[in-house]
């Protein structure tokens, strides 16, 4: 069977055939399709379910870019997923909802269903708890609200704070001042705060004391007005500090807690934090809990096939500690 998809602008062609048509071959692979450029259209051949699907793709992706979105794998497998689920008319609301400009003048914004809910989310609650596997953008989304948020004024300062427990590993002694000593630990969220501001006006946001990078240990006590406040790794909070740190929140104040509760290195037999405020808050209003899966991963794609991966292996029976997930 044959299908004729017609192209108005060379420039959508381009941007849907990508580099060395690294996208139409993926399509082609996806759905079992042969896909052709000819005259101004598209011909895609294949058996009739298939071919159906590829098209339906295709016009999803022309969408996209006729919107201005740039084309790649990650577009591509995930339209390719949202097709095979019936949901390719979803697809459209990925376009706009730009969170922020990155140092390098980049877009940040969702790249999925998840990704958006989850933003939408952010912006509507008071405090958002966030989790997933790796690579969907938890953190790095958060991050984003919060920079926007600060640059309209909406907060005075930016806070970003994880549990400092070693992921499995013993680091000993390590050498330095007490900030040298944590830095470590809180360097993913130094990378995406780089990634949005800059190193220089980072450092200066720093210095003005308008963003605080702490480990959680020193919010007790403390009370957080006027703040955008993120918890990073909260699957390694003890219920105790998880109530702590919930407790620290002031007037005029916003949370995100992100973390993946399928990697959790506490101590044998202690209960974590993340995974018991998921189901103790899940019905107090003002608060959003949103659950990320591989499908948002935004990642290599092997990062998704590992993740899957890790999951069929736990739900046929695989070893794994009980009421709670290890790395393994």
């Amino acid at each position: 069977m044959e299908q004729r998809i017609s192209i108005e602008r060379l420039e959508q062609a381009v941007n849907l055939f990508g580099s060395f048509d690294e996208n139409i071959r993926l399509l082609e692979q996806e759905f079992s399709v042969t896909v052709v450029n000819r005259e101004g259209e598209l011909r895609v051949e294949g058996e009739a379910e298939d071919v159906a699907l590829a098209c339906k793709a295709v016009q999803a992706l022309l969408a996209l870019s006729s919107r201005g979105e740039p084309l790649g794998e990650q577009n591509v497998r995930y339209v390719a997923s949202m097709v095979r689920a019936g949901k390719e008319e979803k697809i459209a609301e990925l376009t706009g909802d730009v969170l922020c400009i990155s140092a390098k003048g980049r877009p940040i914004k969702p790249k999925t269903i998840g990704q958006k809910d989850y933003i939408a989310s952010v912006l509507k609650n008071t405090v958002t708890i966030g989790v997933g596997p790796a690579g969907t953008g938890k953190t790095y989304l958060a991050v984003a609200a919060a920079v926007m948020a600060f640059r309209d004024k909406q907060v005075n300062r930016i806070i970003l704070t994880r549990p400092a427990v070693e992921a499995g590993e013993r680091l000993g002694f390590l050498p330095g001042d007490l900030q040298s000593k944590v830095d470590p630990y809180l360097r993913p969220l130094y990378d995406a705060l780089f990634d949005m501001l800059g190193a220089e006006t980072y450092q200066k946001y720093l210095e003005r004391g308008s963003i605080e990078v702490a480990p959680l240990a020193y919010m007790r006590g403390r009370t957080l007005d006027d703040s955008f406040i993120i918890l990073d790794e909260a699957q390694n909070t003890s219920r105790e500090q998880m109530k702590m740190f919930l407790t620290r929140l002031g007037f005029g104040s916003k949370i995100v807690i992100t973390g993946d509760a399928t990697q959790i290195d506490l101590p044998d037999g202690k209960t974590s934090g993340l995974k018991e405020a998921m189901r103790v808050l899940r019905s107090v209003e003002g608060i959003g809990i949103c659950e990320l899966t591989n499908a948002d991963v935004v990642r290599h794609v092997m990062v998704q096939r590992i993740v899957q991966a890790y999951e069929d292996y736990e739900n046929r029976g695989g070893r794994k500690d009980p009421g709670r997930g290890r790395r393994k």
